[in-house]
C-alpha cells in the first residue's frame, strides 16, 4: 500500500493573488485555478501540478489580526496557525537571489542534516523556510 501523499493546504489571507504571484515567480509555480470559493470568497490555488496551496480570501474575517493591523508578526502559539511553509529547491542560492531581488530579507541560515536552509517572511505572517538537500 502507498503511504498517503499530501496535496493541498488551504490558508486564509488578504490578498491571494499577491502571495500568489510571488510563490510563481520564486519557485517556478503556477496558477492552477482562481474562482468564487466557499461563503462568496475568492481562491487561487497556486504549485505544481501535483500539490498546490489553496490562498482563500473570505468576503469578511471574523476578527481583527495583527496583520489587519498593518503588523507583519509571526505567532507560532496562535491555535491551527501555519508556522511556516516549507519548501524544496535545487538551487538554494539561486532562490535566495530571487528572494532578495523581490525585496524580502532572509534570516535564519542553516547548514545541518539533512540539507542547508534559509527562511522569510512571505507577507500576511506566513513565513518560508526554504531548503536544499542538494546544495
Amino acid at each position: 500500500m502507498q503511504p498517503a501523499i499530501l496535496e493541498h493546504a488551504n490558508i486564509t489571507v488578504k490578498d491571494p493573488d499577491a502571495i500568489a504571484n510571488t510563490l510563481c515567480e520564486l519557485f517556478d509555480w503556477h496558477i492552477r485555478w482562481s474562482g468564487p470559493a466557499k461563503d462568496d470568497g475568492y481562491t487561487v490555488h497556486v504549485g505544481t501540478d501535483s500539490a498546490y496551496l489553496a490562498l482563500y480570501k473570505p468576503k469578511q474575517f471574523n476578527h481583527i489580526s495583527k496583520i489587519e493591523l498593518g503588523e507583519n508578526t509571526f505567532d507560532h502559539t496562535t491555535p491551527a496557525h501555519v508556522n511556516h511553509l516549507g519548501i524544496v529547491v535545487e538551487n538554494l542560492d539561486d532562490v535566495e537571489k530571487k528572494v532578495f531581488t523581490l525585496g524580502f530579507d532572509t534570516y535564519n541560515h542553516g547548514d545541518y542534516e539533512p540539507g542547508r536552509r534559509f527562511y522569510f517572511m512571505l507577507g500576511e505572517g506566513l513565513e518560508a523556510e526554504v531548503v536544499s538537500y542538494t546544495s
